[in-house]
């Protein structure tokens, strides 16, 4: 019978014959520490015929190779499994232990160092942890695109419901995750989707408006100066409240 693994950042699980359970709890077979992640998140099930992955009612679903799943789905070598903010590579592993050949699929670069694809998304490499990038040897699949901005919207949508229900210690630990996250987007490819970056941004505005912390309207002004933007109206507004509120929070010129 054939043996898998996940490939998880630096790290390799290996799957069981059965059930193995993905989740934020302690419980799960697989522990993944992510707020956008659900205790109970998915199950991988490993049988003689192959291995299939289900969303297990999760609030922010499961992504097989950038498509949400509805139904129990079959994985193949290589394919990348999104569960919150983490991509998980789904690997067949020969008798040996060692990995079979595997397929790439969505926007992947080359490492400059040991020459192994890897996410476009991630600041490292996972295999060697070299920062060094060369974007004239992205590779990309059709039909995939990039995940950023749905990563993003889940922060968003994250954030906001923890703001709404006032766990302000969720909603920094959430901003602090998203933060990093288009850090490191506009690190390695010089830009991000504003879209996604005004309705990140608001949210972010809002988290200083509920903790005092002004370090969150700060990174949203000097996101927008790193892309050589001028926030949007709606963001300028919120600024201005968390001003009155945190003065500190707001820099000269905002919107000039």
């Amino acid at each position: 019978m054939a043996r898998y693994r996940l490939r998880f950042v630096l790290q390799e699980f290996d799957l069981p014959r059965g059930v193995t359970v993905i989740g934020r709890s302690v419980d799960a077979h697989l522990t993944i520490e992510d707020p956008l992640v659900s205790r109970k998140h998915a199950r991988m099930v490993v049988s003689g015929t192959g291995a299939h992955i289900e969303d297990l009612g999760s609030r922010n679903g499961v992504k097989v190779n950038g498509a949400a799943i509805v139904r129990p789905t079959p994985l193949r070598n290589g394919d990348r499994v999104r569960i919150g903010t983490q991509e998980l590579v789904f690997c067949e592993v020969d008798e040996t232990g060692r990995r079979s050949h595997s397929r790439t699929t969505g926007q992947l670069r080359l490492c400059s160092q040991c020459r192994q694809p890897y996410p476009r998304e991630m600041f490292a490499c996972p295999a060697c942890e070299a920062t060094e990038q060369t974007d004239d040897e992205m590779l990309t699949a059709t039909g995939l695109g990039s995940s950023h901005s749905w990563t993003i919207q889940l922060f968003v949508e994250a954030l906001e419901r923890a703001l709404r229900l006032g766990r302000v210690v969720d909603a920094e630990k959430l901003a602090r995750r998203a933060t990093s996250q288009v850090d490191e987007v506009i690190a390695t490819s010089g830009t991000v989707d504003l879209g996604s970056l005004a309705a990140l941004a608001l949210q972010i505005v809002e988290t200083t408006v509920a903790t005092g912390n002004p370090e969150w309207a700060l990174w949203v002004q000097d996101v927008y100066a790193r892309c050589e933007q001028v926030p949007p109206p709606a963001i300028i507004e919120r600024l201005l409240a968390a001003a009155s509120i945190h003065p500190e929070a707001v820099r000269g010129g905002v919107g000039g």
